[in-house]
């Protein structure tokens, strides 16, 4: 009963935050480079490589935000076990070629300096071998352990939800520069997502057996 409601309980926060984030991206197509984050960049608006990553990398952090959480449905694995695949493939496909790759090319342009772009290039390169990892373990019919990288995977996809709770709510609490606090913002925005993910891991949360 305790894992159900914790599953139930990450997959409703999830999908408020996948509704909130939906909200702040569509403003983003209208193409205007004079919205929110989009100001912040504008000394690099010029470079093609960081704005068509930019563009891919919030469309398609969409895509597997929601692809993602639904591979954690049993209902759907169960019932539907076709679509669990699919929605698999897309999640692997998108990030592998897409979320990831943007995301690296963004982080080498983040702000915040050094240490702020070394977070999210780790971030990046992180995302994409756990979902590397996880598509091979399922090749090769490695059930727990293929469930066990999804989760590390998935943990670094909510960094697109993190990173942006973290950037409304701690200006509240905290009083540093503004380079020190995205820096700081940075590596919360991924650290304790992974170590969440570790504990899910060790009480087997995501189980296929349970």
């Amino acid at each position: 009963m305790l894992r159900f409601f914790i599953g139930a309980l990450v997959s409703l926060l999830v999908l408020t935050g996948f509704y909130f984030m939906l909200r702040l991206t569509i403003p983003y197509f209208s193409f205007a480079t004079d919205i929110d984050f989009l100001l912040t960049k504008q000394s690099i608006l010029h470079i093609d490589r960081w704005r068509w990553s930019f563009y891919v990398h919030i469309s398609s952090c969409l895509i597997v935000l929601i692809t993602g959480i639904l591979q954690f449905s049993k209902f759907i694995l169960k019932q539907t076990p076709s679509m669990h695949r699919a929605l698999g493939k897309i999640y692997v496909i998108c990030v592998l070629t897409l979320s990831a790759p943007s995301g690296l090319i963004m982080g080498v342009y983040a702000n915040g300096g050094f240490w702020s772009k070394t977070s999210f290039v780790f971030i990046s390169m992180g995302w994409w071998l756990f979902t590397f990892q996880a598509y091979r373990l399922i090749k090769e019919q490695q059930i727990e352990k293929h469930i066990q990288f999804m989760i590390r995977s998935y943990a670094l996809t909510l960094t697109a939800l993190t990173l942006r709770l973290y950037v409304l709510v701690f200006p509240h609490f905290f009083i540093l520069p503004a380079k020190d606090m995205y820096t700081l913002v940075a590596w919360l925005s991924w650290i304790p997502n992974l170590i969440i993910a570790e504990i899910l891991i060790r009480y087997k949360v995501f189980s296929w057996k349970t």
